[in-house]
Order: structure tokens, then C-alpha cells, then sequence
């Protein structure tokens, strides 16, 4: 993932849409379990169209759609045999993620899935060792082997009936080893990826939301962040608070250019619809990926020791050419670097396309402060309009 890394889309979906509050509405508003749990009785999203969702990823330039298969709330979303909390037993009665992985495969869309280790509805659930433990149905007799068993169940059924899988991202760190589940999963989906918050480390880290690395180094392995376009909740929510596109955008473009892959979050609705205002801001964040024209993907570190004045950058090389990502922005209309490799044969502007003049030359603002002369030839890139692109990250193309 760290060379092959990708733009994807994260669904939280499930019983919780109905509440119209978080994707964890049954704790954080400490809703009656009976009265929960009843929502599968009227639980009926009839306006599903997962073509729509495959859709709107892909025009968005992502490759790939994790699913959320059972949340914290135990429900399942798929045809499973092993307990009657799923969306079968519902007046809607269809297979849900049959029909996602019917449309992924038809539009050339990866499927990953996602698997809660938490289970509030499960007899077994609770584990007292892990995190995320608020509503177990109960804590008196915990015994994880038998609920290992029904994961193994469950597991097998998700990685045996619905095609090719991509990635298994776990959820909630158990901190209980058992590799053998992870064996399961490879043996099942040769080829595989595996998050790191299963049974065993896995294959790549899954840093969330407001996540923070070193500025400017590589992810030490293979990494996949992930984000949701409201700060309140992952699920739908009717009321959400936003993200702003230019922090989103900030963030893929940080971490992407750092070698991770990104997971920008939808909640759809109860009816099973990703509102227009969730899907403005997904397709407002995809217009500026789509211009960057596959840049962030499986690009290198550009390890030259680029000296860039004022304006914290990131660079990667891919097919001959540098990128250097300005994830924050740029202050003005012009970058100054201090150390290059050479003057530029070419320099473009990813976000518009447009070529930009580039020159070395002394910059009157960088002078010797004892003698007061500009003694230093930088590279200087100007003409870029901050202003109009003030509210996406700055990607500059250069061919030396």
C-alpha cells in the first residue's frame, strides 16, 4: 500500500441511519436496547441504489469502497447464518453488500470490508480486555473463544460469498493474539491486505481523523488513514458539522503524498441515499483529486534536499517528474526554493493545469543582512493564484 497506495470511499451504514443521529447513537444518546434493536422491524431502504454509491466514488477518483459489514451494534448487513439480527430479518430482506459487490464488480470499483471486534447484541461479545465494551449485552460470563468461533463464522462467509476483497479492516483492537484469524482471512483472499486493529499486527496501520506524523517522512509501512466528512459521526447524521473541503483535502493530499492511502467517509441515509449535501462535498473534494491527475498514487519520496522557503511542502517523483504538494496551502503567488537541482524545462500547476514562469534569480527578500545585497539565486515560481485556490492544497508538476 505504500507503493500502491489509494483514494477510497468508507460507508458507515446500518441501523443507526434511522436514529439520524451517530453511528453510535444507542450509546452516546443512551438509547433503550429494546428500542434499538426494534429499528430492524422497520428498517427498509428502499431507495438503494449501490450503482449510485460506485458511482459517485468513481467520479470522484477513488478506487476502492470499504463497507461497513456489522458495527459496534452487532448488526449485520449481509446474508449471515449465524444470528437473525441482519438486514435479511428486515422488511427490506435483501442482501445488501451482494448487491454493493455486484456493482463494484460491474463499474472495476475494489471492495474492502470492514469488521467490528466489539458486538453489543452478541451473547459472547464483551471482552474486557478491549476498548469500546459501553453496551455488551452482557459482562458477567465473558468467554471470547466462543465468540472467536462465531467471528471465524462470520468471517468466512464475508470473504467466501462476495468475490475478490481488497482489504479486511478490523475495528477496535481486541489486544488478545490470535494470528490464526488473520490466517483465515489470506487463506480465504489470497493476496489480501489486513489492518492493524485485528487479532495479530497485520499489514498496515490505520491512523483516524485528525492524525498527525512527522512533516515530510514516509510512512514506515504501509498505511491507510481515514476520515469522515462530518466531525460528528461517522453514520448519517441529519444535523452534521462539516469538514471544510480544504482541510479534507489537505489531509489526503499530506498523507498521500507521506506514501499512505485515505478513506473519506459517507453516512447514507435511512432510505439508503447519500444526501445531497454528504455528496456535494464528496464531489467537491474529488474535483481537486481528479485534477491532480493520479499524482498521489504510487509515487516516490523525491529524496533530494529541496530547501523551500515559508511554505511547508512535501515532494514525491513518479514517471520522471517531481511533485511538490504545498498540503497548507501557500502564502502568496510565488514559491521560492533555495536549493534545486537545476532551472526547470517545465513547470504546470496540477490544480488548473497551467503552466507557470519559473527563473533563478535574487529575491530582494532574502538578503544578507550585514551587507544588505540579495547574494542567493533561488528558483522562483510565480504567477499562481492563491487567492482563487485558497481552499485546496497547491500541487506543482516539474520536469527538470
Amino acid at each position: 500500500m505504500t507503493h500502491e497506495n489509494k483514494f477510497g470511499m468508507f460507508i458507515h451504514w446500518g441501523l443507526y441511519a434511522q436514529t439520524g443521529l451517530q453511528d453510535q447513537a444507542i450509546v452516546r444518546y443512551e438509547m433503550d436496547r429494546g428500542e434499538y434493536e426494534a429499528l430492524r422491524g422497520v428498517f427498509d431502504p428502499v431507495d438503494y441504489d449501490p450503482e449510485k454509491w460506485v458511482l459517485l466514488a468513481k467520479a470522484a477518483g477513488m478506487k476502492y469502497i470499504c463497507f461497513t459489514t456489522k458495527h459496534h451494534d452487532g448488526f449485520c448487513m449481509w446474508d449471515t447464518k449465524y444470528t437473525d439480527y441482519n438486514i435479511m430479518h428486515t422488511p427490506y430482506g435483501r442482501d445488501v453488500l451482494k448487491m454493493l459487490a455486484d456493482a463494484c464488480q460491474k463499474h472495476g470499483m475494489l471492495l474492502s470490508l470492514y469488521y467490528s471486534n466489539p458486538d453489543w447484541h452478541h451473547e459472547y461479545g464483551y471482552n474486557p480486555a478491549s476498548t469500546h465494551q459501553w453496551r455488551a449485552v452482557q459482562t458477567d460470563h465473558p468467554d471470547t473463544v466462543k465468540y472467536r468461533e462465531y467471528i471465524r463464522n462470520q468471517v468466512t462467509e464475508l470473504l467466501t460469498n462476495y468475490g475478490p476483497i481488497y482489504t479486511f479492516f478490523w475495528d477496535i483492537p481486541p489486544k488478545i493474539e490470535d494470528p490464526s484469524l488473520n490466517e483465515l482471512v489470506r487463506r480465504l483472499q489470497p493476496g489480501i491486505y489486513i489492518n492493524n486493529r485485528g487479532w495479530d499486527a497485520g499489514d498496515f496501520s490505520t491512523p483516524e481523523r485528525e492524525y498527525k506524523a512527522a512533516e515530510g517522512q514516509r510512512f514506515a509501512r504501509m498505511t491507510e488513514a481515514c476520515n469522515s466528512l462530518g466531525e460528528q459521526s461517522w453514520g448519517y447524521r441529519e444535523r452534521e458539522d462539516f469538514y471544510t473541503k480544504r482541510h479534507l483535502c489537505c489531509s489526503i493530499d499530506r498523507i498521500m503524498a507521506m506514501g499512505g492511502s485515505y478513506l473519506l467517509n459517507v453516512g447514507p441515509d435511512e432510505k439508503g441515499t447519500v444526501r445531497r449535501e454528504y455528496a456535494d462535498r464528496l464531489r467537491a473534494v474529488g474535483d481537486w483529486y481528479v485534477r491532480m491527475e493520479g499524482c498521489l498514487e504510487c509515487a516516490e519520496a523525491d529524496d533530494y534536499p529541496y530547501e523551500v522557503k515559508k511554505n511547508p511542502c512535501i515532494a514525491t517523483k513518479k514517471n520522471g517528474k517531481t511533485y511538490l504538494h504545498f498540503y497548507d496551502g501557500i502564502r502568496s503567488s510565488a514559491v521560492a526554493i533555495k536549493n534545486y537541482p537545476s532551472v526547470p524545462k517545465h513547470v504546470r500547476l496540477m490544480n488548473t493545469g497551467a503552466a507557470l514562469p519559473c527563473a533563478a534569480e535574487r529575491l530582494p527578500e532574502f538578503f544578507n543582512g550585514k551587507t544588505g545585497v540579495a547574494e542567493t539565486v533561488y528558483l522562483h515560481i510565480w504567477n499562481i493564484p492563491a487567492d482563487a485556490l485558497c481552499d485546496e492544497p497547491i500541487v506543482l508538476e516539474i520536469e527538470w
